[in-house]
């Protein structure tokens, strides 16, 4: 291992010392920095966000060289050097990415990546680099080697391609022909057309990623494509299984036989193969009892599959196992995460609080600065513990009472997505002000007091100006096993003058004002019309919909009141109904909020303020402490104490 030694003596010598735990952590912040990535567009992504995403991974296996996590760092950074060679057409960083995948076979030799690793360095060399010898030697090694890989036919064929290819250029070019890789070389090679394959195949769009999220309920799988393709699937019995066909499509090099082990419960492993020219195959490894649905989203392009247990329950407010708290920057998977540390002398204790009496008072005033007690700075001010008795559900304002409240269920962790980020700005206000800094800001304040006044633990989509894709914000909340999910975002309208605000929750509408609005808030992840069955589905939870129709009605009554005594002329647009894309899958309780207009000058100017954010944080909270205050309290997130004398 004398490379990689020789890098780490040149960086800090503590730094090799790194715990396994560290590197996961690590890890897991570099995979949230590539969900960014990949959530732009690929004509958007530049060479710093990579290179910024590259050296996350890097800092793994330089500073924890022994770690699990390690190999798995060096294969990332290898695939998105291939990912941007090929975006910037850049030959050289296409060597460096064969260099680092040699540096995984030579370093780790062990590693499970080894097979994929001489495989992928084959495929670069044979369709990115146009270099038949050295990928004719590459797939040579990979049949002698690994004579029984499941790659071993895919080998095959690159081999068949490699010789074939170099033969037509050997007997078809003239002496002077231009080095491999050259403008003119590119318009003669193998002496075919340029509109025969293989250089048509090549010309197809790829499939340049798999990601993957599971929760207790159900798991998401999104598969990451150049450009929008047709699909089209069909379960298989015995094994379980599902394919989906991908027409006019390519595998990316560095997905080609690839195959990922999920095993959640309802999918067990999902594997990747070129089918045919032109035709990828993904198959998913299932249960024999789970469902599934999906449906295309652009910009970027992706296909999203949804693998649910076919008569699963909802049970989105369930007591669940108790996990640390996140990171400020990011937090690994559920399946990485350990569990709370437990020894005779350590001890776990719940306690069940109400909303603060004072929050159930629709006529109090909203102060614009943060609830302070007995001189503290409200951030750090802790709940109080003031009625640890469990009490009765309240019946909804229409006088329901549902599976939720029957059961006695809380509140204990809260997820706040504020809208849009990155490239997606959202709502440009008259004098500048963009929509997704709003949103980030109002979004913190609130944070901070459900934390400080609720006790609820709290969690973000997004804690920085990140593009986050739409489906990725709910299975975040999914995965976390929230029990409330609110998306904070800001109002426009063509009329300047349009002033309020208003309250979404998830269902269908006739209203052409509504549709409008989703409309806007969708444009960045359109469904096509033949998923709808799909859509409904989804939506006709009618325990979900109820819930968040009263969440949302204790929200849009607490912004607006609020917000209308120091406002007058403030409208209140009232709890509306509409399929929002970001609200679609969630298991909880989940609702859209429009705080003010962005396009009235008037709002603007007040939403540049500290004091306005702050308020309409103190109006959110509000709506959400009386609705969690209709339950049958809030569970505040386990404390660990020492026994006495520790």
């Amino acid at each position: 291992m004398a490379v990689l030694l020789s890098v780490l003596a040149a960086g800090s010598a503590r730094a090799a010392h790194r715990s396994d735990n560290w590197a996961r952590g690590q890890f897991a912040a570099a995979e949230r920095r590539r969900e960014a990535l990949n959530g732009h567009p690929a004509q958007d992504r530049t060479r710093p966000e990579y290179q910024r995403t590259i050296a996350a991974f890097r800092q793994v296996y330089y500073s924890a060289p022994t770690s699990t996590k390690a190999d798995p760092s060096v294969v990332a950074v290898a695939e998105l050097m291939v990912e941007m060679g090929r975006r910037f057409d850049d030959t050289k960083i296409l060597r460096k990415a064969i260099g680092q995948y040699e540096f995984l076979r030579r370093e780790y030799p062990g590693s499970k990546y080894r097979f994929e690793a001489l495989f992928t360095i084959g495929e670069i060399y044979k369709d990115d680099l146009d270099d038949s010898g050295h990928a004719r030697a590459a797939f040579s090694e990979f049949l002698k080697r690994y004579p029984r890989h499941h790659l071993v036919e895919e080998a095959r064929k690159g081999l068949d391609q490699a010789q074939d290819r170099q033969a037509a250029v050997k007997s078809s070019a003239p002496a002077d022909r231009p080095a491999p890789g050259t403008a003119k070389d590119e318009a003669t090679r193998g002496g075919k057309p340029a509109d025969q394959e293989p250089i048509q195949n090549s010309r197809l769009p790829r499939i340049t990623g798999i990601r993957h999220w599971s929760t207790p309920d159900y798991t998401r799988v999104a598969i990451d494509l150049e450009q929008e393709a047709k699909f089209e699937s069909q379960r298989i019995a015995n094994p379980d299984r599902i394919f989906f066909d991908l027409r006019d499509t390519r595998l990316a090099s560095t997905l080609v036989g690839k195959t990922f082990d999920v095993d959640d419960g309802f999918l067990k492993r999902i594997r990747v193969a070129q089918f045919e020219p032109g035709r990828s195959r993904i198959v998913l490894e299932v249960d024999d009892l789970s469902d599934y649905s999906a449906f295309l989203l652009p910009n970027p392009a992706r296909l999203i599959i949804d693998i649910h247990g076919a008569n699963a329950p909802s049970e989105p407010l369930l007591a669940r196992e108790e996990w640390p708290a996140k990171s400020e920057e990011s937090a690994p998977p559920k399946s990485e995460r350990a569990s709370l540390p437990k020894s005779e002398n350590t001890t776990i204790k719940k306690k069940i609080v109400e909303a603060d009496d004072e929050d159930e008072d629709d006529s109090e005033a909203v102060s614009p600065e943060p609830r302070r007690a007995n001189g503290g700075d409200g951030e750090n001010d802790k709940p109080k513990a003031h009625s640890a008795r469990a009490r009765e559900a309240r019946p909804t304002a229409r006088g329901d009472r549902s599976l939720i409240r029957a059961l006695g269920l809380k509140i204990g962790k809260i997820v706040i997505d504020p809208g849009h980020g990155g490239y997606d700005a959202g709502t440009v206000g008259p004098n500048g002000l963009l929509e997704k800094d709003l949103v980030l800001d109002v979004s913190k304040r609130l944070g901070r007091l459900l934390d400080s006044r609720l006790g609820a633990e709290v969690d973000f989509t997004r804690r920085d100006d990140t593009f986050i894709p739409l489906e990725t914000r709910t299975a975040i909340a999914n995965q976390d096993q929230a029990d409330l999910f609110i998306s904070v975002h800001a109002n426009a309208s063509r009329d300047p003058d349009a002033r309020g605000v208003e309250t979404y929750y998830l269902n269908f509408t006739s209203s052409p004002e509504a549709l409008e609005v989703a409309a806007r808030e969708n444009a960045v992840s359109d469904k096509s019309v033949h998923e709808l069955q799909d859509l409904v589905k989804k939506i006709a939870l009618k325990e979900k919909i109820e819930e968040s129709r009263e969440f949302a009605a204790n929200v849009e009554s607490a912004l607006h009141g609020g917000l209308a005594a120091r406002n007058p002329g403030l409208r209140d647009r009232g709890v509306k109904k509409a399929p929002f894309v970001v609200l679609i899958g969630a298991n909880m309780p989940s609702i859209l909020a429009e705080i003010s207009f962005v396009s009235n000058p008037g709002d603007e100017r007040r939403l540049q303020t500290s004091e306005y954010r702050q308020r309409i944080a103190e109006c959110l909270y509000r709506g959400i402490a009386r609705y969690a205050g209709g339950l049958s309290g809030v569970r505040v997130a386990s404390k660990i104490e020492k026994n006495a004398g520790q």
